[in-house]
């Protein structure tokens, strides 16, 4: 290819990655993290200099949502920039098949399209895939896009089959991964848990993380935002009972944060219990070393959890979520819809944090083996660098530094654009006695923590 050609004889490879960086799911943040922690340990592998090796990391979405309701080329300016200038493309560990109840899945389309204009070749590493239809149109779309000659791989961490039926009659490379949070213990290293000890004569802390009021009917599951409230103080009654200490948060959605503060407003749980906003990856990655087990809706919370050596408990609200618990090798952990009863989750949990964590090196070592494998035969194919193993990777791995003060300030920043944004278009339907004050309150603590940033 013309462009990788002219970069190799500047000594500069450019990689486009992109990742949910900007979602407010800071889980997604911790994948993005995790992933150019990989990359970066890649481009040692294959004996590249930092200097020889840019990473670029933009939001996934660099197709904007202007774009795809007008049709407008000229807002394409961007994006044509970014993926023209790329000699890799790379999409990490997103959910970017999503077409049922998202569009995303357009912008991921039109962003391979581009890519092949470019002659850009496209690796997709470990992403989420929602299951292939031959009969939507919207998945044979997709489909259409992904059996391009420049997508090269396509890696995910959960729906292999799905992939393998996108990618038939191709020689496109697939596989079955870890997501690249796995990797979390040692990216995050110098992110150390909350300092404050259990309560006085409590056994354990027990992480809560809860999630937004419309996410299961969303996914077709009748459970309804008071049957989660409900569920929830359930369990904290469980917990006292048995001298547990407890924490609720999220994993810094805007939406769940809401539900958290209506459960709290409305049912007296002690606002020490409570951290209301979480806007980096060092907050998530904080909360998560204070437990010593935890209960979540949130797939991120689970996987994270698990690198951390966290025993975690997963409510199944979407076939990921024990796919993921599966893979790990305890797929008793993750609980469906029919059993999320308090008594029968605290069960479960209080399993877990008997037996603890134990990790299989070769489930963690699969994404990295699979980005290597992708990079090499794009930049140098019949090259002699064999992949480090596992401790080498460990060893390679550059260490998260810490969210800087205008890196912090900017995604708390970006987050209150996207709560303003919620709160003009209403699109999740809240009570009207309490939902203007729900979001104002939320908007409130977003602020203060912005204010408080200094670090």
């Amino acid at each position: 290819m013309p462009a990788l050609r002219l970069r190799a004889e500047l000594n500069r490879i450019r990689v486009l990655l992109l990742t949910n960086r900007d979602s407010d799911n800071v889980g997604d943040q911790i994948i993005e993290a995790s992933v150019i922690s990989l990359l970066k340990t890649v481009a040692a592998n294959l004996d590249l200099d930092e200097d020889s090796f840019e990473i670029s990391s933009r939001a996934a979405g660099i197709i904007s949502k202007k774009y795809m309701k007008t049709g407008d080329e000229s807002l394409l300016k961007s994006a044509r920039k970014a993926i023209s200038k790329a000699d890799i493309l790379v999409f990490g560990g997103a959910p970017l098949f999503n077409y049922r109840y998202q569009t995303f899945y357009r912008r991921t389309i039109r962003t391979v399209e581009l890519a092949q204009e470019y002659g850009v070749p496209t690796l997709f590493s470990s992403i989420g895939v929602e299951p292939y239809s031959d009969d939507d149109h919207r998945s044979q779309a997709l489909k259409q896009a992904l059996n391009l000659p420049v997508v090269k791989q396509i890696i995910t961490r959960d729906d292999l089959p799905s992939v393998a039926k996108y990618v038939a009659g191709t020689q496109i490379s697939t596989g079955l991964v870890a997501d690249p949070a796995v990797f979390a213990d040692k990216v995050f290293e110098n992110i150390v848990g909350q300092s404050e000890s259990n309560p006085k004569g409590s056994k354990s802390t027990i992480g809560l993380v809860v999630t937004r009021a419309g996410i299961f009917a969303d996914n077709g599951i009748d459970f309804s935002e008071d049957d989660q409230r409900q569920f929830w103080l359930g369990v904290i009654e469980l917990l006292r009972e048995r001298q547990y200490g407890y924490r609720l948060f999220t994993t810094g959605h805007f939406t769940d944060e809401i539900f958290l503060d209506s459960l709290v407003r409305e049912h007296g749980v002690p606002a020490k219990n409570v951290r209301f906003t979480v806007n980096s990856p060092d907050e998530l990655i904080e909360e998560l070393r204070a437990c010593d087990a935890v209960i979540a809706y949130r797939l991120h919370a689970s996987i994270t959890s698990f690198a951390l050596g966290v025993p975690s408990v997963g409510l199944s609200w979407n076939f990921k979520v024990p796919e993921f618990y599966k893979e790990i090798g305890y797929a008793d952990r993750a609980i469906s819809s029919d059993n999320w009863s308090p008594r029968h989750v605290v069960a479960v949990m209080e399993n877990a944090l008997a037996n603890g964590v134990t990790k299989d090196s070769s489930y963690l070592y699969s994404v990295y083996k699979s980005l290597f494998d992708g990079v090499k035969d794009i930049l140098t194919p019949d090259g002699e660098a064999v992949p480090y193993s596992l401790n080498e990777v460990y060893d390679a791995l550059p260490r998260y530094p810490m969210t800087s003060l205008p890196e912090y300030r900017a995604k708390v920043q970006r987050k209150l654009r996207r709560s303003y944004d919620f709160y003009a278009n209403k699109s999740i339907q809240w009570r009207p006695s309490i939902q203007d004050g729900l979001i104002l309150r939320i908007g409130r603590r977003i602020k203060r923590a912005l204010s408080n940033s200094i670090r």
